[in-house]
C-alpha cells in the first residue's frame, strides 16, 4: 500500500506494505520501556546505604571500553558513562578512578578487611589506655601491634589511592586521590617514626596517627562504594552503533552467485545483495529493486522510504519489505555509521575533561595543605628547629585530610540517584548534571520526543453518505489487520478504538508495490490508496481537502470501494499528553526551548506552533545537529533532548544529554540522562533536582573543606607566638564533627 506523506526533502513519499516487514527487534517501545523501568528499581535499590548493599542488575554479556583506557579522565569522581560500559555483573562492577579500573567486589572486600583490621588499631591505641601484658625492648606490646596491623591496613586498603593518585600525577592534575595518599602517607610514616623514637627515647612519648590512618582509609572506601552504587548501567553507545551493521554482506558475483563476507571488508564498487528484513551493509547505490527501507537512524522519523534504482542508501537502514542490489559507494571509515561513531566519540572524549566540584575542591586543598606544610617547615625550622616543625608539618598535613570531603558528594549524588528513580530519571553522568546553572537552552528532537513517535488517524473524512465513519474504518481495517507497517497499525488503532472488533474477511488481497492494497470484501473490490493511485486511474476526489491535509504534514490515504471514493483518511504523528504544558513551564522557568528535527520544515513548523516553540531547526542530519549543539553551546549551556540514533551525537556533546526512555540503544547509551516513563515533563523534575543537588554539594563541600580555612593556618601554628597551638586531637574532632553535618544535609536533598 502506499500513501502520500511529507518527507526530509518536501516531496511526497510513497511506501509500500510487506506481510513479512520485522518490526520486532529489539529496539521496540514496549521492551525498552520495561527494560528501563527494571533498571530505574533495580537503580533505586542500590541506595542501600547501611548495609552497603549493592544490587546488580542481570546483564548477558559484558562490554568492553569503547575508548583508549589512557583517554579517560583521571579524576577519581568522574564517571563519564558515555566513555565506558558499565554492565552490572556479579562483582564485575568497574569504575575509574585516577586512570585505574577499580572493581566493586574488591573495594567490599578492601573496606571489610579495612574494617577488621581498625578494631584492634583503635582498641589498643594510647588514648584508649589497654595495655598488653609484655614488652617489646621497653616498648608496650600492643604498640607494636598497633604498628604491624597499621602497615598491613596502610599497603592494602590503601592502594586503591595509590593507583588513583598515581594517575593524577601522569594527568598533571592532582585532586583528591593525591589528597588521601599524602595524608595517609604522611599519618602512616610518621607513626611508624614516633613508634621507632618511643622505642629508642621511651620517654620522647612521640604520638603517632595510626587511629587517624585506620579511619581515613575506612572512610573513603565507604565514600567510594556509595559513589560506585549510584553508578547506573549503561551500554556503549559506540557498540550500540555496530550492532546496526549486519553480522554478513552478500556479495553478487558476475555469475549471479553471491558469497558472505564481513561487511567491514567491503570496498567502493562491491555488488551487494540486500535481502528483507536485513539491514544495509554499507553506503551504496540501488542497481535493482523499489525497496521500503526505515532510514530512522538517519532522520529520526519511523516513516518507511521508497527507494528506486539510483537512489542513495545508508548503511544500517532496515530494508522492510523486498530484497534489492546495491553498489557500494562507501565503505570503512566513511561511511555513515563510521561518521557518526567519530561524532559520538570525539563528543563524549570532550564531555569526559570536565572537573567535578569534588576534584576541584580536593585540588585546591591539595595546593594548600602542601604550600603551608612547606612554608611551616621553613619557618618553624629556622626559628625553633626541625624537631619542633615536623610535628606542626604533619598536623597540617593530616588536618587537611579530606575525611568529611570524601563522602561530601558521594552521599548527595547517591540520595540524588535514588530520588532520580523514584520519578522516572536515570542517572548515568553525574558530573553533567553539576553543569545545570549553565543551561539556557532546551534541544529537542521531535519525533519520539515531542511527538509519540507512531502514526494516528487524526483525521477521517467520509466522502459519501452512503456509509458511517465506522463503515469506513472496518473495510480499512480489514485490508490492513494483517501488516505491521506504521501507517497500517495506525488505520487498524483506530478501528480499534472505535470498538470494531469484527473485522470481514478478505479475499484476493493485493499488494500493489507503490501503490496501495486491494481485495475483495462481501464481492466489492475495496482499496486503500495514495492519490497516485487515484490519478493514474482517473478517479475523481476532493482536490481542496486533500491538499489541506498534506499541507499540514500529514499521510493521507483513501478508501474506495469499486472505484468510488468513500473517505479519506488522514494521519500523523501525534504530540505526547502534556507536552505544550511543558514547553510553557521551560520558558517560565528561564529556558528557551529549540527544535532540532530530521523531518521537513513543513512538519516541524506545525509541530512548534502548537507547542509555542519559537526556535526551529528541520531536516537536520546528524552533523548538523551537533553543530547547532556547539553553536548554542557557545553561547550558554545547551541540554539536548533526543531518542534516536541520530540523536547521539548531539547527545554527547551537549552540556546535559537527556535520552527518552523508548528511544533506541544507541541514544540511550550515549545521554546523560534517561526519561524511563518517556515523558518530556520529566525534564522539569531533573531540572529542579539537578539545581537542589547541586546547592547540596556545594554545601556540603563547604563543611567538608571549609574547616580547613581555619584549621590550617592553627595547625601551622599561626598562634603559637601568643600561646596557642592547635592539638591534633581537635582537628580530629572538627573533622568528625564535619562528617556528621555533611550526612545529615545529604540526606535532606528533595525535588
Amino acid at each position: 500500500m502506499a500513501h502520500e506523506d511529507a518527507q526530509s526533502n518536501d516531496e511526497p513519499m510513497q511506501h509500500m506494505h510487506s506481510e513479512n516487514m520485522d518490526m520486532s527487534d529489539d529496539m521496540s517501545h514496549e521492551n525498552r520501556t520495561v527494560r528501563h523501568h527494571s533498571m530505574a528499581h533495580d537503580a533505586h535499590n542500590d541506595m542501600n546505604m547501611s548495609g552497603m548493599n549493592h544490587e546488580h542488575m542481570d546483564g548477558q554479556s559484558q562490554k568492553h571500553a569503547d575508548m583508549d583506557m589512557s583517554q579517560m579522565h583521571h579524576n577519581h569522581m568522574n564517571m563519564d558513562m558515555g566513555g565506558m560500559d558499565m554492565s552490572h555483573m556479579n562483582h564485575d562492577d568497574m569504575m575509574m578512578h585516577g586512570g585505574h579500573m577499580m572493581h566493586m567486589g574488591n573495594m567490599k572486600r578492601k573496606l571489610w578487611v579495612s574494617l577488621i583490621l581498625t578494631i584492634p588499631i583503635i582498641i589498643f591505641s594510647p588514648m584508649m589506655g589497654m595495655n598488653l601484658p609484655f614488652t617489646v625492648t621497653g616498648v608496650p606490646g600492643q604498640n607494636w601491634l598497633v604498628l604491624i596491623l597499621g602497615t598491613i591496613l596502610f599497603f592494602y586498603g590503601g592502594q586503591p589511592f595509590f593507583s588513583g593518585a598515581k594517575g593524577e600525577l601522569e594527568a598533571k592534575k592532582p585532586a583528591m586521590m593525591m589528597l588521601i595518599t599524602l595524608g595517609i602517607s604522611v599519618a602512616y610514616f610518621y607513626s611508624v617514626y614516633a613508634t621507632i623514637m618511643n622505642a629508642v627515647h621511651p620517654s620522647a612519648h612521640v604520638m603517632d596517627f595510626f587511629w587517624e590512618l585506620a579511619s581515613l582509609i575506612d572512610i573513603m572506601l565507604i565514600g567510594h562504594i556509595v559513589e560506585m552504587n549510584t553508578v547506573m548501567k549503561a551500554g556503549s553507545s559506540v557498540d550500540a552503533l555496530a550492532q546496526l551493521v549486519p553480522k554478513q554482506a552478500h556479495i553478487q558475483e558476475q555469475d549471479g552467485q553471491t558469497r558472505d563476507v564481513d561487511p567491514k571488508d567491503l570496498k567502493p564498487g562491491d555488488v551487494v545483495l540486500v535481502k528483507e528484513n536485513e539491514r544495509v551493509p554499507a553506503d551504496g547505490k540501488i542497481l535493482s529493486g523499489s525497496p521500503v527501507l526505515d532510514e530512522s537512524l538517519l532522520t529520526g522519523e519511523s516513516k518507511g522510504v521508497t527507494k528506486q534504482v539510483d537512489d542513495e542508501v545508508v548503511g544500517g537502514s532496515q530494508n522492510q519489505n523486498q530484497s534489492f542490489t546495491m553498489k557500494v559507494t562507501k565503505a570503512g571509515d566513511s561511511g555513515y555509521l563510521s561518521q557518526v561513531q567519530a561524532l559520538v566519540s570525539n563528543a563524549q572524549s570532550h564531555k569526559s575533561d570536565a572537573e567535578n566540584l569534588a576534584d576541584k575542591v580536593a585540588g585546591w586543598l591539595f595546593y594548600a595543605a602542601t604550600g603551608i606544610a612547606f612554608i611551616a617547615l621553613v619557618v618553624w625550622t629556622i626559628a625553633r628547629g626541625f624537631t619542633f616543625a615536623l610535628p606542626i608539618v604533619v598536623t597540617v598535613l593530616i588536618i587537611a585530610c579530606p575525611h568529611a570531603l570524601g563522602l561530601a558528594i558521594p552521599l548527595v549524588a547517591s540520595r540524588m540517584t535514588g530520588l532520580a528513580a523514584k520519578h522516572g530519571l536515570l542517572i548515568q553522568n553525574r558530573n553533567a548534571l553539576e553543569s545545570i546553572n549553565q543551561v539556557k537552552y532546551i534541544l529537542m528532537d521531535k519525533t519520539g520526543t515531542l511527538t509519540e513517535g507512531h502514526f494516528k488517524v487524526q483525521n477521517v473524512k467520509v466522502l459519501d453518505d452512503q456509509v458511517t465513519e465506522n463503515d469506513v474504518l472496518r473495510l480499512a481495517g480489514a485490508l490492513e489487520k494483517g501488516s505491521t507497517h506504521p501507517l497500517a497499525l495506525g488505520i487498524v488503532e483506530a478501528a480499534q478504538n472505535a470498538g470494531i472488533s469484527d473485522f470481514p474477511e478478505v479475499e484476493d488481497f493485493e499488494n500493489i508495490p507503490g501503490t496501495g492494497v486491494t481485495g475483495k470484501i462481501n464481492g466489492h473490490s475495496v482499496a486503500v490508496v495514495n492519490a497516485k493511485y487515484l490519478d493514474e486511474h482517473e478517479i475523481r476526489f476532493d482536490q481542496t481537502a486533500y491538499t489541506a491535509q498534506a499541507e499540514a504534514g500529514y499521510s493521507v490515504s483513501f478508501v474506495l470501494d469499486d472505484d468510488n471514493v468513500l473517505a479519506m483518511l488522514a494521519e500523523g504523528d501525534a504530540i505526547k499528553a502534556g507536552t505544550a504544558e511543558f514547553i510553557q513551564s521551560l520558558q517560565q522557568m528561564g529556558f528557551e526551548p529549540v527544535m532540532l528535527t530530521g523531518d521537513n520544515q513543513q512538519a516541524a513548523q506545525k509541530v512548534a506552533k502548537q507547542l509555542g516553540i519559537n526556535k526551529v531547526h528541520a531536516e537536520m542530519k546528524p552533523e548538523d545537529k551537533i553543530k547547532y549543539v556547539k553553536d548554542y553551546q557557545e553561547k550558554a549551556g545547551a541540554m539536548m533532548v533526543g531518542d534516536g540514533v541520530n540523536d547521539s551525537p548531539a547527545l554527547a556533546q551537549a552540556t546535559i544529554g537527556v535520552a527518552i526512555g523508548a528511544g533506541t540503544d544507541v541514544a540511550i547509551s550515549a545521554a546523560d540522562v534517561i526519561l524511563v516513563n518517556s515523558k518530556p515533563s520529566d525534564i522539569l523534575n531533573l531540572i529542579k533536582l539537578a539545581r537542589n543537588t547541586r546547592r547540596k554539594m556545594i554545601e556540603n563541600l563547604w563543611w567538608g573543606a571549609g574547616y580547613n580555612v581555619i584549621a590550617l593556618p592553627l595547625a601551622a601554628g599561626i598562634l603559637i607566638p601568643w600561646g596557642f597551638q592547635l592539638d591534633p586531637m581537635v582537628g580530629a574532632i572538627l573533622m568528625s564533627l564535619s562528617t556528621i553535618i555533611v550526612a545529615i544535609n545529604a540526606m535532606t536533598l528533595k525535588i
